[in-house]
């Protein structure tokens, strides 16, 4: 199915296809977020590690290396790669948002300097790559990200990284209330659940969605750079 009908929702059903997506490198970013090691370790319970293996595997055989290969390919095309990941400044937590002081899958005390709140070593930010400290689950609530890509003259991003159901949607929520065009690379994403993933793709439809493969051949039915 083309990318064009793929993930399509009630909504959306009768909806006149969107234009072939062409992208300039100058006004084009690519937001990888918060792929953080926090987000691999084991689970201390034993049935919720069980439960949550289809998702370490998805991250390790797909997720990652996809993201690793596409970060290649645009740093070749001169996009420029922002990290967006979850740590706060006090070791306390204190200035945490209130989502992530409560109970739950949400509540996260990632001091900044923290080791399991850093990015995965196969992604590892350079030392000119921007990277965005948040408390939210959107990169643009409480940071100055809206800011930075205007000032770039950026107009076009595309979101790779996780949850599809958390912080990639509300992340692409917000650029595009915000009049940025948004991609999301489908198989560079993932939710705690394949469910999830492909349940959320379907809610944001109309955004744009590519599955980016492994030769990254873009230019020839989805997109060029």
């Amino acid at each position: 199915m083309s990318w064009k009908k793929r993930h399509r929702s009630f909504y959306y059903k009768y909806a006149e296809d969107p234009d072939d997506i062409i992208l300039k490198s100058s006004e084009t970013a690519h937001l990888i977020i918060d792929v953080q090691k926090t987000y691999l370790e084991p689970k201390e319970n034993q049935k919720e590690n069980e439960e949550w293996q289809p998702f370490f595997n998805r991250m390790k055989d797909l997720v990652i290396p996809n993201i690793k290969s596409f970060i290649s390919f645009t740093r070749k095309k001169k996009v420029e790669n922002i990290f967006a990941r979850i740590a706060c400044h006090k070791e306390s937590g204190l200035d945490r948002s209130l989502s992530q002081k409560k109970p739950g899958f949400n509540y996260l005390l990632l001091p900044k300097d923290t080791p399991s709140g850093q990015v995965v070593d196969e992604l590892k930010p350079e030392s000119d790559d921007i990277v965005m400290m948040k408390t939210t689950d959107s990169a643009l609530t409480g940071t100055n990200l809206r800011l930075i890509l205007r000032n770039m003259g950026i107009k076009n991003v595309v979101c790779t990284g996780i949850f599809t159901d958390q912080c990639v949607s509300s992340t692409v929520r917000s650029l595009v209330d915000e009049s940025f065009n948004v991609i999301v690379v489908e198989d560079c994403c993932a939710a705690a659940t394949d469910e999830l993933h492909k349940h959320e793709l379907e809610i944001m439809n109309m955004n744009i969605f590519l599955k980016v493969h492994l030769n990254l051949k873009l230019g020839n039915k989805l997109a060029r750079l």
